[in-house]
């Protein structure tokens, strides 16, 4: 079982890639109302999904084009373990052991006329930008008609398109793990090593046209373990650790940011138990 806290931090490098699209907007990549970048945090648990299932871990909630048995829905997958007579808590207990996801980040069972809430041990933020975001947009054809033209030009109207990207930025994800959550979930160490893998190399296998290959990139994880289950310190103090370059304008590189923890804090941290390891992305 997990006996210590853990909290983490990871640092995205996006160049000129589609980090989240927005579905509302277009597909433009998410901002909030001051300009800062965001990935939505469904986003970040699907790529760590997708990495588990990379590392062949069993996981409940399998994306449409990575379902690696024959049930193409929650409901059916779910079906296949569980009747309407199975216990609630025999369900919760068997889920938990079965999915690792289930296990990690917790889910709600609304099927067969039950509705049965895990919650996992695993959260994480939605991930922000250091600084307010450039979007650029271009207009984009394609060859060939997806529909017969209906007109003369012999040209439809769905060659016609646009493509969203962020110049450059560099995003924080930010988590934690909770002990408590992790005992009545049966997450464990070696769970927690397959989150910290998984993190480490997040956007391998997800090249996209929004997100071409090596334009998206973890370069550092942040790992905080503490000394015990409640932890030396708040998860808020931990985040506060992170600290970069405010002054230099038009960064371009991640070097230009002088990503750093606060030396005298963590100093402080350190000498009440915390432990900090420090990993280069993939």
């Amino acid at each position: 079982m997990l006996e210590h806290k853990i909290d983490f931090m990871v640092t995205v490098e996006v160049r000129e890639a589609n980090a989240n699209g927005d579905p509302l907007s277009g597909n433009m990549p998410r901002t909030d109302a001051k300009g800062y970048g965001l990935m939505s945090d469904v986003s970040v648990k699907r790529k760590i999904r997708n990495r588990m299932q990379d590392m062949r871990q069993p996981i409940f909630v399998q994306a449409g084009d990575r379902i690696e048995d024959d049930f193409k829905s929650l409901e059916k997958r779910f079906s296949n373990q569980f009747t309407a007579k199975t216990p609630d808590s025999e369900i919760e207990e068997k889920a938990n052991q079965l999915w690792l996801d289930v296990r990690s980040f917790g889910q709600v069972f609304t099927y067969l006329k039950k509705s049965i809430g895990v919650r996992g041990p695993v959260s994480i933020s939605m991930a922000k930008s250091l600084e307010p975001i450039v979007i650029s947009s271009l207009q984009i054809t394609r060859s060939t008609n997806g529909m017969e033209a209906k007109n003369e030009s012999g040209r439809s109207s769905d060659t016609m398109g646009t493509k969203h990207f962020v110049d450059y930025g560099v995003y924080v994800i930010k988590g934690s793990i909770n002990p408590n959550f992790a005992e009545k979930t049966g997450f464990s160490d070696e769970d927690a090593e397959v989150i910290k893998e998984t993190l480490i190399s997040l956007f391998e296998n997800d090249a996209s046209s929004a997100r071409p290959e090596g334009s998206m990139r973890v370069r550092e994880v942040f790992w905080f373990t503490h000394s015990s289950k409640l932890g030396n310190v708040s998860s808020a103090r931990i985040f506060d650790l992170l600290e970069f370059d405010k002054e230099q304008r038009d960064k371009t590189d991640y070097e230009d940011y002088a990503l750093h923890l606060n030396q005298e804090k963590l100093a402080d941290y350190e000498n009440k138990g915390l432990q900090v390891e420090i990993l280069e992305g993939l």
